[in-house]
This record gives structure tokens, C-alpha cells and sequence, in this order.
């Protein structure tokens, strides 16, 4: 199983946590909502879940929980500008389908 992050996505996240001014890394998980089933959750981590998955890359610390890790295997983080928009970009080979509005997916 794994996880990984394009060049942008660790530059953005290592900026992010930079800016914050603390923290050991992001958490990557989903949660059951939406049309569609699962959204994801991102959220700074301060201090590590002894169950969590830890994905490192050129300095950036990704943890993914357990039941979050069946959803998630495979996906790639990436950071995209689109026109006037900019975020994170969740590229899961799991997902079967996505609600009309991109909150949410199925698997």
C-alpha cells in the first residue's frame, strides 16, 4: 500500500505547515458523507496516532489511519491551480464514482 505526493503537493503542504508554525505533519483520511458516500479529511498533526501510517517524502510527514488506508491506497496527492482556483487534488484509483459537485466519492 501506498501513498505518494507530486513535487507541487510537498511544496505546498511544507509551506502550509511552515506558515502554521508547528506541527509534525498533515493527516490524510476520509469520512462517510455527501451524495456520494466518502469525503476526504485533511487535518495538521501535532502529535501522531501510535495505529497511523506514516508516508514521508523529501521531508513531508503524510499519516493515514487504518480504515482510511483501504480507501485511500494508491491515491496520489497533488497541488493544482485552475484558473482562479488552487488546491489539493486527490488522484485515488479506488474511486467508482463522484457526486455532481466533487465533495464527495464512492468506491
Amino acid at each position: 500500500m501506498a501513498i505518494t505526493m507530486t513535487t507541487a503537493a510537498v511544496q505546498h503542504i511544507s509551506q502550509q505547515i511552515a506558515n502554521r508554525g508547528k506541527g509534525h505533519g498533515i493527516r490524510l483520511g476520509v469520512k462517510t458523507t455527501g451524495c456520494s458516500g466518502l469525503a476526504y479529511v485533511l487535518e495538521f498533526v501535532d502529535d501522531a496516532a501510535p495505529e497511523d501510517q506514516l508516508y514521508e517524502q523529501d521531508g513531508v510527514k503524510l499519516y493515514v489511519d487504518p480504515k482510511s488506508l483501504v480507501y485511500l491506497d494508491g491515491t496520489e496527492l497533488d497541488f493544482v491551480k485552475e484558473g482562479l482556483n488552487e488546491g489539493l487534488k486527490f488522484n485515488n484509483p479506488n474511486v467508482k464514482g463522484e457526486c455532481g459537485c466533487g465533495e464527495s466519492f464512492s468506491i
